[in-house]
């Protein structure tokens, strides 16, 4: 049970580093530091977009409008770092 409990700790630690990405790749691209016109930077792009809008979307349902500020990854990344310290909490309890 333990090496289930690590496992998803890592696919945690996976996801955080993902939304991370993501957030500070769109502070590159909005700086206009990143070109999407390049080719790897925009495959990069939408494939890290196919991997948060999903949990994105599910999170701005809930979330009432801001106008320009979109606070889905910051719940994102906190949700994530919650399930970890709930995970770690109580990964000997199992």
């Amino acid at each position: 049970m333990t090496s289930i409990l690590q496992i998803i700790l890592m696919v945690l630690d996976l996801a955080w580093f993902i939304i991370l990405a993501h957030v500070i790749m769109s502070w590159l691209i909005n700086f206009r530091v990143l070109n999407l016109q390049q080719a790897i930077v925009a495959q990069i792009w939408q494939g890290i977009n196919r991997l948060v809008n999903p949990v994105y979307s599910r999170i701005r349902q809930f979330l009432p409008n801001t106008g320009g500020l979109d606070f889905a990854p910051l719940i994102a990344l906190f949700a994530v770092y919650a399930l970890r310290i709930i995970i770690q909490n109580n990964l000997y309890n199992f």
